[in-house]
């Protein structure tokens, strides 16, 4: 259903290393100009189109980019849907040409996950050996020069994250049991994520943060930036889905965007009225996946037009997390804000039908 970034946009990387005639670091697939460019798009010389995969701030891409042509780790931190995930997943596409080298970080993430685990019918059969060894991603990463992800670090056991202590600083990996290690091969690098709400959850220590050079990747600066980003986004995934261009509907996408912004920021587009806020994130992705469903409502129970009710009943699962606190917080936006705004009437009563 979703292909992996180096299968989606195969054509792009293809074109951008036909045309990158500049120095590329070690088993690197592009420079890191080209994986710059292929990240925040551009035209090539034959004329092809890189579309943007990131829109925010060429500096913070180019940062990114030159931390994974060092020794040092790179951790990108940030608020959920700041697209933490996405950069992380296309740069190791353009990087690597192989995203999928990745550990999904939860409270139960075990650090065979990390390291290595072990086939236990060979172990039982033959005892320890390289046969019945089974490498984790970041294991087969170094021993290929690749590119490893984790994803929401913060997420894992301390104990379970220090065990890259050993991989970040000395690039190599013990196997005691074996009496070998592995040493990373000249490529390898890691890039993991990391979530600004999960403070204190399982904090990095200090010895594992300063392996790390970190990027804080913001929300967008403007609403214009964002309308563009959710629209390129649920465009794509239209697509996929079959369903009517996200352009019919950037009406829309607009008041959506609107209204996360302006809760999410405590106070109304013109700054005139403070705004309580409620205890979601209202992201970028989050409004992403409101606009898409509101599509997919207008594609098959509608006239494949985006209207407010097809939006409606998303923006209000969004903001309404806490039932009580959340509830009172969207009633006095729609009463206060939604209602007096012009232009906005049948927005408001779409609201009105679902919030009663």
């Amino acid at each position: 259903m979703r292909p992996h970034a180096e299968d989606a946009f195969a054509d792009e990387l293809k074109a951008l290393a036909a045309a990158d005639d500049r120095p590329r670091p070690a088993r690197w697939r592009l420079s890191p100009w080209a994986v710059a460019t292929y990240l925040q798009g551009g035209t090539l010389p034959d004329g092809t189109v890189i579309t943007p995969k990131y829109v925010g701030p060429r500096r913070i891409v180019e940062v990114a980019v030159t931390t994974l042509a060092t020794d040092r780790a790179l951790l990108l931190l940030g608020v959920p849907g700041t697209a933490k995930t996405w950069v992380s997943e296309h740069l190791a596409a353009a990087v690597s040409g192989d995203s999928t080298l990745l550990v999904q970080g939860t409270a139960g993430t075990p650090e065979e996950a990390v390291r290595y685990g072990w086939n236990y019918a060979q172990l039982l059969a033959h005892g320890p050996s390289r046969d019945a060894l089974v490498p984790s991603p970041l294991m087969r990463a170094m021993s290929e020069g690749m590119t490893a992800r984790v994803e929401e670090l913060t997420r894992i056991p301390a104990d379970v994250q220090d065990s890259l202590i050993t991989i970040l600083s000395e690039k190599t990996l013990p196997v005691p049991e074996l009496g070998q290690e592995v040493q990373a091969v000249r490529g390898f690098n890691l890039i993991a994520t990391a979530n600004d709400r999960d403070r204190g959850v399982n904090e990095l220590s200090s010895a594992l943060r300063r392996r790390f050079n970190t990027v804080v990747l913001p929300l967008p600066a403007t609403p214009d930036a964002e309308v563009d980003i959710v629209s390129r986004r649920v465009d794509q995934i239209g697509r996929s889905l079959d369903l009517p261009a996200a352009p019919e509907g950037l009406t829309e996408i607009r008041r959506v965007v609107t209204v996360f912004r302006e809760l999410r920021d405590g106070v109304t587009t013109d700054g005139r009225t403070k705004l309580k806020s409620p205890s979601g994130t209202l992201s970028t992705a989050e409004a992403i996946s409101v606009v898409t469903n509101g599509l997919a409502l207008a594609a098959h129970f509608g006239d494949g037009v985006l209207r407010p009710g097809d939006v409606a009943a998303g923006i209000l699962g969004a903001v309404v997390r806490d039932p009580a606190a959340d509830r009172v917080v969207w009633q006095e936006y729609l009463e206060t804000v939604v209602r007096e705004r012009d232009g906005w009437k049948d927005f408001y009563r779409a609201c009105r039908e679902v919030s009663v």
